[in-house]
């Protein structure tokens, strides 16, 4: 900075005005200051920077999702980074690929980087290790799943209202054999999914003993076999509600590859690329992972500018969108 200030002709606090672009700087001596940093290329150093604020802050939050491969992830990360933008806050990413101790390895390494505040996905039985951050004042949001043995604000989708949502289109269309494809069951969010499947089973007088529960699905590849030799297996169902978006995936290969994409009905939760393109297009119930996204980001800088209200539960409601894959009738 000294340098700068030497090149521009002007005070040392000048050139810190400019670079923070605080007000009464002439714009002739911004010009100039801006002009002798281009020439010097300088960076101003954000952590200096950040040692010398009064409120101690990095302009950082760290964000834990599922997967920064999986689209809902990506759409979720993209709006709180928007909004992050508009506070010249910056968002340091992390994959949780369900591993608990991938977790606290993650959390632990947005904690050394002194983040602002934490938006997280959690797969651990428990939270608890993050009671310590709370009592330091570091604001915490919860999307996707609820957390367990802390209380804060939580963002989360409706799953067991949406995958009843699912189970009664099919059954409006004269299903009554209809699978049921899962992830891990030591997930929230499958464990919810499942739960409204069954419940919507029994409301509507179908016994669930003989439905075909398959779980432990994490990905497309297990999903595309589980459910192939589910049709090939001696009572095969008319229908099927995949519970997640690679395993929805999956399921619409499995059938492709046996011929019977216009035979057997699907519906998946979570909308996945190119659904509405496909023939038949697949039916889903869609999750807005945008306005998870944004609703967690609203909270964790309502938290950070001063909010000490306790901790809320958001729920996202879910939407049936129908395309063609979920309407066939048993033959």
């Amino acid at each position: 900075m000294k340098n700068v200030a030497a090149l521009a002709g002007v005070g040392i606090k000048t050139v810190s005005r400019v670079i923070n672009g605080e007000p009464n700087v002439s714009a002739v001596t911004t010009a100039r200051v801006r002009a002798a940093a281009d020439s010097l290329d300088f960076h101003p150093d954000l952590h200096a920077r950040n040692l010398r604020r009064a409120d101690g802050r990095s302009s950082t939050l760290g964000l834990l999702v599922g997967s920064v491969g999986n689209p809902f992830s990506g759409a979720m990360h993209r709006a709180i980074e928007d909004l992050a933008n508009t506070r010249g806050v910056a968002v340091f990413a992390s994959s949780l690929d369900d591993d608990p101790d991938r977790e606290e390895v993650a959390v632990s390494a947005f904690l050394r980087r002194r983040v602002d505040g934490l938006i997280l996905t959690t797969v651990s039985k428990s939270q608890g290790y993050l009671l310590p951050e709370l009592r330091r004042g570091t604001p915490l949001v919860f999307v996707d799943r609820e957390p367990a043995g802390v209380e804060a604000d939580v963002v989360v989708s409706d799953n067991a209202a949406g995958a009843a949502a699912a189970t009664r289109h099919l059954l409006s269309s004269g299903h009554r054999r209809i699978a049921f494809l899962g992830d891990r069951t030591d997930i929230q969010t499958a464990q919810e999914r499942r739960r409204g499947f069954l419940e919507e089973l029994g409301r509507a007088g179908v016994a669930t003993a003989d439905i075909p529960v398959i779980t432990g699905l994490h990905d497309e590849d297990a999903a595309n076999r589980a459910l192939i030799a589910l049709l090939e297996s001696e009572h095969p169902p008319t229908a099927v509600f995949s519970s997640q978006n690679l395993i929805t995936i999956g399921a619409v290969r499995g059938l492709r590859e046996l011929g019977l994409h216009r035979t057997i009905a699907l519906v998946g939760f979570d909308d996945v690329p190119l659904a509405d393109l496909l023939e038949p297009g697949i039916t889903v119930v869609a999750q807005n992972p945008s306005e998870i996204g944004r609703l967690a980001a609203e909270r964790i800088f309502a938290r950070l500018d001063g909010d000490r209200s306790a901790g809320r539960t958001y729920v996202v409601p879910t939407e049936l969108i129908t395309r063609g894959s979920g309407e066939m009738r048993p033959k």
